[in-house]
C-alpha cells in the first residue's frame, strides 16, 4: 500500500460525522428527545455555525448548555442507534489488515463518545471535545484543543509523533472546512462527501462506501465500465426534469409550480418517515433505489434542492428563458455525473469532485437541451454558464444555483439582443 509519493502510509486520520456518521444527527435527536424549544435552538445555533456567523467553540458551549443535565446514557444510546456510514467497520479492518494504525478525530462529538465509535470500528486513537460531567449528568461545560481554532492540527501533529511517523505517511479523510488544518501539502487528503471547501483542498474525493478510499490509499483505482444501478436511476431521474418546462407551455406555469410543490411536500413527510425507519409507498421505494449507500444513512436533501431550483426558475423567469435552463441544467447535469463517472478518473483543479470529460459531455448535451428552446447561439452561453456553476467549488448546492442563474443570464441577454 503506497501513498502518491511512494511512501507506505503508517496512519489514517478520519473526521467523524459525515464521514463515519451522518452529520448532525446526534445532536438533533438529543435536542428533540428533549423538546421542541431546545431542539429549535440546536438548529438555531447550528445553523449560525454552518454560516460562519458563530464560531464552533462558541456553538458548542451554547449547545451544550441547553444539554445540561442530559444524563450520558441517553447519549451513549442516542449514538448507537445512529448507523454507520456503509462499509466502514469494512474499512478500518482492511487497513488494520495492512498494518495501518487509523484515528478518529471530531470537533463534533465529545471523547466519551468518539471512543464508544473507535471501539466499534477498530480504530486505534479517538479523539473529541471534553464535556464537564457530574453524576453521570452533563454540566453543560465544554473544552479542548478540537474546539480551538485550528485545533485539529494541534492533535494531528501529536499524532505523528506519537506514531513516530511523517506527515507523507499519513492519510485524512474528511468532509468538511473544519478540516482544513490537517489538510497539509505533503498529507494524501480524500475528500468524503465533500462540501465546498475540502473539494477544493482534497487529491481525491469520493461518495458511497467508505471502502473507497481503499483503491484510492493502494494506488490502485480501475476505470468502471458502468456507472451502479442507483446513479443510473438518479442521473435519469434528475435528466426526466427536461420535461418540466414542456408541461408548463401545456398546462400553464401556476399548475405545475403548484404540482412541484406538492412533490416537495410528499417527499419531505417520505424521507421523515424513511429515517424513522417507517415506509411511504413510491416515494421511499424511489429514494431506497435512487439514492447512494451513504445518502440512505441521513435525510436525503439533493431531490429538494433540484425541485426547489426549478419551481425558483419557473416562477422569476418566463419562457424560453426558463424553459431552455431548466433543460440546460437537467440534461447537462445529468449527462456530467455519467460521462465523469464512466470515462475519467482525473480531477479538475478547485474542484475534485469534477472531471475534464464530464464537464464536456455535460457542456454538449446542455447546449443540445437548451436549443430546443432558444436559439442556438444563446443556449451555447446558457451551457456556458451552467456548466461554469457546476465546476465552481460554491457554499452552495448547484442544484439551487445552476437554474436560477442561467435562466438569469438568459432573460437578460434575451431582453437585451
Amino acid at each position: 500500500m503506497t501513498a502518491p509519493n511512494g511512501r507506505k502510509p503508517k496512519l489514517v486520520v478520519f473526521d467523524v460525522e459525515g464521514v463515519l456518521i451522518p452529520k448532525n444527527r446526534l445532536f438533533f435527536n438529543v435536542a428533540k428527545s428533549m423538546g421542541t424549544l431546545p431542539l429549535l435552538k440546536v438548529l438555531f445555533y447550528g445553523f449560525l455555525y454552518e454560516t460562519g456567523l458563530v464560531p464552533l467553540k462558541k456553538t458548542l458551549t451554547r449547545i451544550f448548555r441547553i444539554f445540561q443535565g442530559v444524563n450520558v446514557d441517553v447519549m451513549t444510546e442516542t449514538l448507537r442507534r445512529i448507523p454507520l456510514m456503509p462499509e466502514a467497520k469494512e474499512a478500518f479492518a482492511a487497513l488494520k489488515a495492512q498494518g495501518c494504525k487509523t484515528a478518529l478525530v471530531s470537533s463534533g462529538l465529545p471523547t466519551f463518545l468518539v471512543e464508544k465509535l473507535a471501539g466499534s470500528v477498530g480504530a486505534d486513537y479517538a479523539v473529541g471535545f471534553e464535556v464537564g460531567i457530574k453524576d453521570e449528568v452533563l454540566t453543560g461545560e465544554v473544552w479542548g484543543d478540537v474546539t480551538e481554532k485550528n485545533g485539529k492540527f494541534l492533535v494531528f501533529k501529536e499524532l505523528i509523533e506519537a506514531e513516530q511517523v511523517k506527515p507523507s505517511e499519513c492519510v485524512v479523510v474528511a468532509d468538511d472546512r473544519n478540516n482544513s488544518s490537517i489538510f497539509l501539502k505533503d498529507v494524501q487528503k480524500i475528500g468524503y462527501s465533500p462540501d465546498f471547501v475540502i473539494r477544493s483542498k482534497a487529491d481525491v474525493v469520493v461518495n458511497g462506501k467508505l471502502t473507497k478510499i481503499l483503491p484510492i490509499i493502494n494506488q490502485n483505482q480501475k476505470r468502471r465500465a458502468l456507472p451502479p444501478k442507483d446513479e443510473i436511476l438518479r442521473e435519469f431521474i434528475h435528466g426526466s426534469g427536461i420535461f418540466i418546462p414542456v408541461l408548463a407551455i401545456r398546462f400553464g406555469m401556476p399548475i405545475i409550480a403548484v404540482f412541484i410543490c406538492a412533490v416537495l411536500a410528499f417527499y419531505t413527510v417520505s424521507e421523515s418517515a424513511r429515517v424513522r425507519g417507517k415506509s411511504i409507498p413510491f416515494f421511499s421505494a424511489v429514494t431506497r433505489h435512487a439514492a447512494s449507500q451513504s445518502e440512505l444513512c441521513q435525510f436525503t436533501l439533493a431531490p429538494i434542492y433540484f425541485g426547489v431550483g426549478i419551481l425558483l426558475t419557473l416562477v422569476l423567469f418566463q419562457a424560453p428563458a426558463s424553459s431552455a435552463a431548466i433543460a440546460i441544467f437537467c440534461l447537462g447535469d445529468s449527462a456530467a455525473s455519467l460521462i465523469g463517472g464512466t470515462l475519467s478518473r482525473k480531477a479538475l483543479p478547485f474542484n475534485r469532485a469534477k472531471t475534464l470529460e464530464g464537464s464536456l459531455g455535460g457542456f454538449f448535451f446542455a447546449f443540445l437541451a437548451g436549443s430546443v428552446f432558444i436559439a442556438p447561439w444563446l443556449a451555447l452561453v446558457g451551457a456556458g454558464v451552467g456548466m461554469l456553476i457546476e465546476y465552481l467549488p460554491l457554499p452552495v448546492n448547484d442544484n439551487l444555483l445552476i437554474p436560477p442563474v442561467t435562466g438569469l443570464a438568459l432573460t437578460l441577454l434575451i431582453a437585451f439582443h
